[in-house]
């Protein structure tokens, strides 16, 4: 809805918003004509910062994307700028309504039969990688995995710090010299790719985390579950499991989740346990000899052609902006359109982030039922919140206020734009498995390593993470393929980003055009053919979720 006359200043987002969103830095006392109106800017709008399109009084409801997002706290003037200080958080409340959703799909004519290459496993789906999985059941086992992950990664070509190493060792060399380590400057180039061992063994990974014990035995049921959801993953070719003993997290435990979520479970899964062992170095050895033996099985497995209906995709946003609704949201989103409309799944998560979206996604369920165990998530979330002085309306971070996300409610909005357009098929709860093809919504906090380690846990197999700016989260066993929502970051952070959805705030590509693109990306990235930075820099964050308050 940009205006021929004020192309690439501003935009408004639905018909019945109130508020223009600076596509560039306009000045204080700039005269604005946008949609044949006149605006005179009382203050400097920064690009992705918005300003009143009226009059406004206190108290007088504030939307964006069509829905309320808050309510001004003093009389403003039209043109003014949107602060924290002149507005407050406020949603509409939301409940089951039993609404009549139709969905216009998109046209996937060009998709119709394409493919990507991928691993066939036993239970039906479909990997976009083949790694090989280390699981402590304990942090005790942390510092032994950090061994175990040295040696593998360095003699087996899955190592990215070799320039690191050696622009320590320049410091090392000038030091013992006596020159002045201030005039060491070594070209930090890419590290080199050494071709792997294992052709077909895409990454070593680590599961370090930091319970198992000492917390309550249901964070230690909800880990093992979560543990186990990592173990069934259609990217995981096989499991090295280290345990100290004495943990709640008990190796029986994990072993039924495992068979509970999969009674087909026949992946190489080696299990050693430190008290039973005679040393540590016997314990590292033995695992490290095993899981030798293990890759050279897993690497036989290859490629092969899989329908894009076998993809599933998890869409996240973090280090949001003030266009993360105007551009990379809303590509993602058509995005998911066109997987759902394949026969794929999108899996929408972040809870938080959907605070004044509800009731958007309660309309588009296909049941009651799925309306109202979202519903049931959505006010228990926010009651734990509350409990402890908290509440949806704090999740903005200082960056988030900073680039333009003013109110939580117009973060979520903007947010919920990475789900695209289709009806809700299911809901689930954290660990819970995605089987449905279709958009689902899945419980999780909106912190970003949070949301991706449940998404991945879910089944996603590739995650569409938008930024505006700058992250570099991954997730160990799920590829994770970074979004810009415009050009600058794009370039700053070129050596962390995958994909620039700035020409959408330019003007020279449509949001249509972008998400073709995205999925493109997507289906290269599935095939191996494309490695997303996230993986290339071995960024593989993984925190699991106590189910206490985290935003």
């Amino acid at each position: 809805m940009l205006d021929n006359t004020t192309k690439k200043l501003v935009v408004k987002l639905h018909p019945d918003d109130n508020v223009l969103v600076a596509l560039t830095d306009l000045q204080k006392g700039e005269t604005i004509l946008f949609e044949n109106e006149t605006y005179i800017l009382q203050d400097l709008i920064k690009a992705k910062h918005k300003f009143y399109m009226q009059d406004m009084k206190q108290g007088e409801e504030v939307n964006m994307y069509g829905v309320l997002v808050g309510k001004v706290q003093n009389d403003l003037v039209k043109g003014s700028l949107m602060t924290t200080e002149n507005l407050k958080h406020a949603a509409d409340p939301y409940a089951y309504r039993n609404a009549s959703y139709e969905w216009n799909a998109p046209d996937v004519s060009k998709f119709e039969n394409r493919t990507f290459k991928g691993y066939k496993r036993k239970d039906g789906r479909v990997g976009t990688a083949n790694y090989w999985l280390f699981v402590p059941t304990v942090f005790c086992e942390n510092r032994n995995l950090d061994v175990i992950k040295e040696a593998l990664h360095k003699q087996l070509g899955y190592a990215v710090t070799d320039k690191y190493n050696q622009f320590t060792h320049e410091l090392l060399e000038g030091y013992l010299k006596g020159n002045d380590i201030n005039d060491i400057n070594i070209e930090l180039n890419p590290t080199p790719k050494n071709k792997r061992v294992f052709e077909n063994v895409d990454g070593i990974k680590f599961l370090n985390h930091q319970g198992g014990c000492g917390g309550t035995r249901q964070d230690a049921s909800t880990l093992s579950a979560l543990l186990a959801s990592y173990a069934n993953h259609p990217n995981v070719g096989g499991i090295t499991l280290l345990s100290l003993g004495c943990q709640h997290l008990q190796v029986q435990d994990f072993v039924n989740d495992v068979k509970r979520q999969n009674p087909e479970f026949d992946k190489p899964l080696f299990i050693f346990e430190q008290q039973q062992t005679e040393s540590e170095e016997v314990l590292i050895t033995n695992a490290i000899k095993k899981t030798f033996e293990g890759l050279i099985e897993i690497n036989k497995y290859e490629r092969t052609d899989a329908p894009l209906s076998d993809l599933c995709i998890g869409v996240k946003c973090g280090g949001s902006d003030g266009f993360s609704g105007v551009s990379a949201n809303p590509a993602v989103g058509y995005t998911s359109d066109l997987v759902v409309a394949l026969g794929g799944k999108i899996l929408l998560a972040e809870f938080p982030e959907l605070c004044g979206a509800e009731q958007n996604l309660i309309d588009r369920c296909i049941t009651e039922e799925k309306a109202k165990k979202f519903i049931d998530l959505m006010e228990s979330y926010d009651e734990l919140a509350h409990k402890v002085g908290s509440g949806f309306h704090m999740n903005p971070s200082p960056g988030n206020i900073k680039d333009g996300l003013i109110t939580d409610a117009i973060k979520s909005a903007g947010a919920a734009k990475k789900g695209g357009t289709s009806p809700v098929v299911d809901v689930l709860d954290y660990t819970e498995l995605v089987t449905k093809p279709g958009l689902s919504l899945v419980c999780t906090p909106g912190n970003d390593v949070e949301a991706t380690t449940g998404k991945a846990a879910s089944g996603a197999t590739l995650i569409l993470f938008t930024t505006g700016l700058g992250t570099p989260t991954g997730n160990p066993v799920c590829p994770v393929i970074k979004v810009a929502t415009n050009s600058v970051l794009a370039t700053r952070m070129k050596d962390i980003i995958d994909i620039d959805c700035g020409p959408i705030i330019s003007g020279e590509k449509s949001i249509e055009e972008m998400g073709e693109e995205i999925l493109e990306y997507c289906i290269k990235a599935a095939s191996g053919e494309i490695i997303p930075k996230a993986v290339q820099l071995n960024q593989d964050d993984f925190i699991p979720w106590k189910r206490g308050v985290s935003l």
